[in-house]
């Protein structure tokens, strides 16, 4: 299998490399030429002609012994389609669909072989079949420690209430700003210290220190597909207070306390209740078929229907 990617350094998608090659998948993977921006957003995005660059790359490695194309985010897609001779499997992330370049991503799906999406917001977004697969979460990684025992790891004092913003504070959509604000309006209606704590750069397997840590996860994005975040939460039984983004209603549905939201006003209340009690979630009962192995077999599956 030829994979293409924008950001090969991406966790997610290294840990859908791993699982399918536990599942006999083997292949390489390539990405486009120039800067992929990560968390400095003064880090310059690839140009066009990056992206025109990277399809003689595409095609002159198309005629190896590969049996198909997985185009992982929207903006691979022309490349892998202008190939001609392997079958192509595209996987759309979120903000590749719903965002400024979802235009792109709906008129290369069409032409496809298979698609996959994270959510059925995503799925309704095309008009085209699609498979819904959202990205799997390591169970034995990120699971439910002692809370004391989290915050002497990271280093965050014991008798504050800590709300996790698991991302770069410059993420456009993922609004850092509004989580500031909904954060020092709820720390108005309770009592002690309450503090916004941003963390991102930190490697993936000490995330679940952070998620053990906190009182709450906090979620104000704009758009998404299918959150990591939401189930690496959920996985440590750590409540969520969330916009009505991507597929977290569905996931949220059965899980207390947790509150998914549309305002502002709902955002701070739903961290008031969680803050003033603070307390854990049924979050991981919820997500156990989203193991890493899932999705594997769901993806693996897809390959061979496509072939």
């Amino acid at each position: 299998m030829l994979n293409l990617v924008t950001n090969a350094d991406a966790r997610f998608f290294n840990e859908q490399i791993r699982v399918l090659g536990e599942h006999g998948v083997r292949g390489e993977t390539l990405s486009p030429p120039g800067m992929h921006r990560a968390y400095d957003e003064s880090v310059t995005q690839r140009s066009p002609s990056d992206y025109l660059r990277f399809f003689p790359t595409v095609f002159r490695n198309s005629l190896g012994e590969y049996d198909l194309i997985h185009a992982n985010y929207g903006l691979t897609a022309p490349m892998a389609l202008a190939q001609p001779r392997l079958p192509v499997v595209l996987s759309l992330w979120g903000s590749d669909l719903l965002g400024e370049y979802g235009w792109l991503s709906k008129r290369c799906a069409r032409h496809c072989d298979a698609v996959i999406v994270m959510s059925d917001e995503m799925a309704g977004e095309l008009d085209c079949d699609c498979h819904v697969i959202p990205h799997g979460i390591n169970l034995t990684r990120f699971a439910p420690m002692s809370k004391s025992d989290a915050r002497n790891e990271v280093g965050w004092r014991q008798d504050a209430k800590h709300v996790l913003f698991p991302y770069p504070p410059t993420r456009d959509v993922k609004d850092f700003p509004r989580a500031e604000r909904v954060v020092a309006a709820a720390a108005e209606r309770i009592e002690g210290t309450v503090e916004l704590q941003s963390v991102f750069g930190v490697p993936h397997e000490e995330m679940a220190n952070y998620y053990n840590a906190a009182d709450v996860l906090l979620l104000p994005s704009k758009s998404e597909g299918s959150p990591n975040s939401v189930k690496e939460a959920m996985a440590c039984n750590l409540p969520v207070v969330t916009t009505d983004v991507g597929d977290v209603r569905d996931r949220l549905s059965a899980v207390s306390p947790s509150r998914v939201c549309v305002s502002d006003a709902e955002l701070v209340a739903g961290l008031v209740d969680v803050l003033s009690d603070p307390r854990r979630s049924n979050g991981r009962e919820n997500v156990r078929d989203i193991s890493l192995g899932r999705m594997g077999e769901r993806i693996r599956g897809v390959y061979e229907t496509v072939l």
